[in-house]
């Protein structure tokens, strides 16, 4: 073993056991062996030499690699050597007389590799300098199984690495592809078949492998060779024998399946194929899947099954006249059954693909009205495959119901399994709507009537039809209730199911009452049974939490739709829900018998929805809100009373019980308008201003918990909305507890409660912005760094996030500010001292942001601002500086500087709108500065960019024009050109 062959085994080694340093040095010793010019025949000679199957495989892929990399440089006796030496190889020859070893020999990968060698020359070489490798190696062929199996991987690989389409080529490397296959036509290939036909002939008894082999290869070359080569008597016969025979083995079998399935693809005519499809005689097959066990041969028969029916279906659709129709539609008659058998009966990989094929079919059916009566059976039996495939394992019952980890990843896999199945059952029921209502009322009414133990994957996969189904309905269909979805739906609501407490069950069933829901907006007389439906056990009342949570959320969407229509059941559902409302109003109830933040605020929401109306007489709805608010708020208050005395970190109970009293009042509160509270029955209003009153004390006893914080200022936020301007005596005491220690995230949070208030009242809150923008501007320039922020590895992390949330927030905090009549706020003399560093943070954010939206915002707020302190070309200045720093700093930097800049991109869409925004902003400079505006930007500003003299008046010309149009196109082409002009010699800012 000489000092190559121990670099290349060290270099391989695995196992741990060599030492870093040396495998280093192995692996450089080898690069370098690599480099050197005779590096093709040090490879060749060692795998005439060495029997190591890591040295065979470095050498056959440093060939590989040379070949593709200095073949054009190669000289001829160097190409001729290398050719010769790798052809005697595959074809089991010595290359010379001491060659001892034989490359073929060797394990598949080694061989594999030696075709990829093969193919690569094939690439560079045939058919122009080697003609006739394809001949050469057909005459090698008599030496046996090993160079035939040879000669499929060099087929393979040809196919893998140069002719196939699925893997994405070059424009060079498929012309390339193109010639050798022009070439193979013109020359060989039909000697190829001819081998291919004999091997088999031959071989099919004694070695299936190599077989498989053959037809692995034959399979990859059907699409593009004369198809009479194959689709003849003897060859088509022979595949058939090859498939239908049970003593082969079933690998040679359903190889033999692939190789039909490639003829009944290839590419033609539709009358041509048509012809081809009917030569097949296809009907041979169909026993095989029945009578068969082996899983991975029945599969190759379903895919050969379908493949055939697409290309029977693809036929009918490109064929116009009825004649030629008529035997396309035979042909699907007599396969079909088949498909349908595989699909109900058979665990195959090609369900998709069936899925596919139906789903083709049944689009045929659209244009055929009426359908004829085997037309009709076949949509039944799709129907029935639908039911078959979307039933759950009843092996999975038990995980589904407790829905523990292997439950829940089954009812994943089977959510994303369905989804094709219900696309293909909501297009048979616009084909069939009759039909399929009918399939479904008698899926339904079977799954009831059936033993107890077996019924829970039928009925569920029964509702699930019916809630699918619905999809396909117009809105007038469901109101209305046409053709059997009359009879459907109260028979739903009237079954209580037998395994009604299963939670899958129960979940569909509720999904399904909620899909019809516009059938009850007009068919009222069902509204008590809907409610029954979900305030039972069947909803609300499930012992499953799971249920029960999303029961809560469908009927929080029903209220929602119903609304008027349950003004007379309130008392009952009132009633109904008692108990879960108890849950909220008996303290610590909420945090023992309830698990997940967010449970309870459904139905709280719902009760509000319907006690909100103005249906509701005064009296009542003072009543009920009282009932709700009292305990509640008394709740808070008894907690707050004992607050003091204890540490919140050894009481957590109470803190989740106190958000989710705060959350349930506020999903209450949902349920009333501005209107109603504040005009028309302001003791409504006066009531939710009390409970405001007691959720404010929160802030005081728990300054610093942050999620009592945050689920306060959301019932802010929804009091504002509903108590208007009424609001305003409790915001100053709640905005100073909320700005006193709040954290960048909450701090965000805060402004987009001011941000509110704004749109809301614009300049009504002109005061209280006084008041709190000093603090605020004061926590965010000491929060925000100066710079930007940092980027690479490190830098994503969860406070650098919230910081550049906080950042994004305060632009959009001053862009609403400015934007809304409010820009005196910063001119008041508690905001003075942050006047500049407001303004330096907009320019660097208008000139550098990552986001141009925010760059967007902030020239809007220069904009606004010019227009709120600049009066005319010669007034008096209202803010003393701002005039020179908008003209030297903003105007120069912002809208010159910023522009030139390469990573300015006009091509994207949000970039062009920011232009757009610098361009205005550039005539509103010059209508409030005028000349001023002019000679600095124009004289100064455009000189430093080179910018020449004819193209600087131009631009004069179109600022003083009204065309803003024609000033932001002209204005780009001058970019432009002072970007080529410049060509990255200026660098700006």
């Amino acid at each position: 073993m000489d000092d190559l062959e121990k670099a290349i085994l060290i270099s391989f080694d695995e196992s741990g056991a060599v030492d870093s340093a040396l495998k280093a040095q192995a692996v450089g010793y080898c690069r370098q062996i690599k480099e050197t010019p005779s590096i093709c025949s040090i490879c060749i000679e060692r795998l005439c030499f060495s029997k190591l199957v890591q040295v065979q495989f470095w050498c056959l892929q440093c060939l590989h690699e040379v070949l593709r990399v200095r073949y054009s440089s190669m000289g001829v006796e160097e190409k001729s050597f290398i050719r010769k030496s790798v052809f005697s190889l595959a074809c089991y020859e010595s290359i010379d007389d001491k060659n001892l070893v034989r490359v073929l020999d060797g394990p598949a990968f080694i061989k594999n590799k030696l075709a990829q060698v093969m193919v690569t020359l094939i690439y560079f070489e045939y058919p122009m300098i080697w003609p006739s490798v394809f001949v050469d190696f057909l005459s090698n062929l008599s030496k046996g199984v090993v160079v035939i199996d040879m000669f499929c991987r060099v087929l393979n690989a040809l196919d893998e690495e140069v002719i196939s389409l699925d893997y994405p080529r070059s424009q060079g490397e498929v012309a390339v592809a193109g010639q050798i296959k022009d070439a193979m036509r013109q020359q060989c290939i039909s000697q190829v078949v001819r081998a291919w036909y004999d091997i088999l002939l031959m071989y099919r008894n004694s070695d299936p492998d190599l077989c498989c082999s053959v037809l692995d290869s034959m399979r990859r070359y059907v699409s593009w060779i004369d198809i009479g080569l194959i689709a003849n008597d003897a060859f088509v016969g022979l595949l058939f024998e090859l498939m239908l025979v049970s003593g082969f083995p079933c690998q040679l079998r359903g190889a033999a399946a692939g190789s039909i399935h490639a003829v009944a693809a290839k590419r033609m005519d539709p009358k041509a194929k048509l012809t081809l499809l009917q030569s097949l005689q296809i009907k041979k097959v169909f026993g095989l899947v029945a009578e068969d066990n082996d899983i991975e041969f029945v599969s190759s028969v379903a895919s050969l099954l379908t493949g055939y029916s697409t290309e029977v279906l693809e036929c009918l659709k490109r064929l116009n006249s009825e004649d030629g129709k008529a035997v396309p539609t035979e042909l699907l008659n007599e396969v079909l059954p088949s498909v349908f058998y595989v699909m109900q009966n058979c665990e195959i990989d090609e369900t998709f693909s069936i899925v596919q094929f139906l789903s083709g079919y049944v689009g045929t059916l659209k244009s055929l009205a009426p359908l004829t009566e085997t037309q009709s059976l076949h949509v039944g039996q799709i129907l029935e495959v639908i039911r078959s495939q979307i039933r759950f394992d009843p092996a999975y019952r038990n995980n589904l119901d407790v829905l523990d980890k292997l439950g829940k990843e089954e009812e994943d896999r089977m959510t994303e399994f369905r989804k094709d199945l219900f696309v293909l059952l909501r297009s048979v029921g616009r084909v069939a709507p009759d039909a399929t209502q009918i399939f479904i009322r008698n899926s339904l009414a079977s799954a009831v009537a059936s033993n107890v133990d077996v019924d829970v994957e039928e009925i569920e996969a029964a509702l699930s039809l019916l809630y699918a189904f619905g999809e396909s309905l117009s809105d007038e269909t469901m109101k209305t209730g046409n053709g059997l979805l009359g009879e459907l739906i109260p028979k739903l609501l009237s079954t209580k199911f037998p395994c009604h407490n299963n939670r899958l069950v129960a979940l569909i069933y509720l999904e399904t009452v909620t899909r019809y829901m516009k059938f009850f907006q007009e068919n009222t007389e069902y509204i008590p049974l809907v409610l029954s439906a979900f305030l039972d056990e069947r909803g609300i009342h499930h012992p499953n939490s799971n249920v029960s949570r999303r029961a809560s959320y469908l009927f929080m969407r029903i209220v929602k739709l119903l609304k008027a229509k349950l003004v007379p059941y309130i008392e009952t559902i009132l009633q109904s829900l008692q108990d879960t409302v108890a849950q909220f109003t008996t303290i610590y109830a909420a945090s023992k018998e309830l698990s997940g933040c967010e449970d309870g605020s459904h139905i709280f929401e719902a009760i509000g929805l319907l006690i909100g109306m103005e249906d509701v007489p005064l009296e009542k709805q003072s009543e009920y809100l009282t009932a709700l608010l009292t305990p509640l708020c008394q709740q808070v208050e008894a907690m707050l009373l004992n607050a003091k005395t204890q540490n919140p970190e050894e009481s957590p109970e109470k803190i989740r019980n106190i958000q989710q009293i705060i959350m349930a009042i506020n999903a209450l509160s949902k349920g009333f308008s501005e209107r109603l509270v504040t005009a028309s029955r302001p003791a409504i209003g006066l009531m939710f201003k009390q409970t405001l009153d007691v959720l404010l004390r929160i802030l005081i006893i728990y300054p610093k918990l942050e999620p009592l914080r945050c689920k306060v200022t959301s019932f802010i936020h929804r009091m504002v909305d509903i108590l208007g301007s009424s609001v305003f005596p409790y915001l100053p005491k709640a905005l100073e507890q909320l700005l006193a220690e709040s954290e960048p995230k909450e701090l965000a949070g805060f402004l987009l409660l001011l941000n509110q208030l704004i749109c809301k009242f614009n300049t009504g809150v002109g005061d209280i912005l006084e008041e709190v923008y000093p603090a605020i501007a004061s926590r965010v320039f000491n929060i925000l760094p100066r710079d930007a922020f940092p980027t690479g590895p490190g830098s994503n992390t969860e406070e650098i996030r919230e910081l550049q949330e906080l950042q994004r927030t305060f632009y959009t905090f001053l862009h609403v500010i400015a934007t809304h009549d409010l820009s005196s706020v910063f001119l008041a003399s508690k905001s003075r001292a942050y006047l500049d560093p407001m303004m330096q943070l907009i320019l660097h954010a208008s000139c550098n942001h990552k986001d141009i939206l925010v760059r967007k915002a902030c020239v809007q707020i220069f904009v606004r601002l010019i227009k709120d302190w600049c009066a005319s070309p010669y007034g008096e200045e209202k803010v003393p500086g701002f005039r020179s720093f908008v003209v030297e700093a903003f105007a120069t930097n912002c809208c010159l500087y910023s522009v030139l800049d390469k990573s300015f991109e006009f091509r994207d869409a949000n970039t062009l709108v920011l232009f757009g925004e610098i361009v205005l902003a550039q005539k509103v400079m010059f209508e409030k500065f005028g000349n001023d505006f002019l000679v600095h930007f124009v004289s100064k500003s455009f000189q430093s960019a080179h910018c020449p003299q004819d193209l600087a008046e131009q631009y004069c010309q179109k600022l003083q024009g009204n065309d803003i149009k024609a000033l932001k196109s002209f204005y780009q082409s001058l970019i432009e050109n002072l970007r080529r002009q410049q060509n990255g010699s200026l660098v700006f800012r």
